[in-house]
């Protein structure tokens, strides 16, 4: 096999290689994309749900100590809820991270390997 022919073996594969880590790229952005419109849903539906309690609140208080202490009620689960997303969040965030970093690790190792590949091509 001629070396012209090697190098163009060896620029295909790498092509190739190349487009399949753009695809892994692209899917672990899609699924990460879920996972974070999926998060904020439910914060919607949580802030939702708990403007919905406040207007059954409003409508349902016997007076205004009953709608004050209600309303601070609702103030601490609404704040113990949000730190128990921020909390998940951050977690999530650190998911993220490290499937980042093992596509990243995974495209550097394949860069390396192309390397050696056209190396031992071009010496062929």
């Amino acid at each position: 096999m001629s070396t012209n022919t090697n190098m163009l073996n060896t620029y295909n594969d790498m092509a190739n290689k190349s487009v399949d880590q753009m695809n892994a790229l692209g899917e672990l952005n899609l699924k990460i994309a879920e996972k974070m419109v999926a998060r904020q849903m439910d914060m919607m539906n949580m802030f939702v749900e708990q403007s919905v309690r406040m207007m059954k609140l409003a409508t349902e208080a016997k007076g205004y100590n009953e709608y004050y202490k209600g309303q601070v009620e609702m103030t601490k689960d609404i704040a113990d809820k949000m730190m128990s997303e921020s909390k998940a969040n951050m977690h999530m965030a650190g998911e993220i991270r490290d499937e980042y970093r093992g596509w990243f690790d995974g495209a550097m190792s394949e860069m390396k390997n192309n390397s050696a590949t056209i190396r031992n091509a071009v010496t062929a």
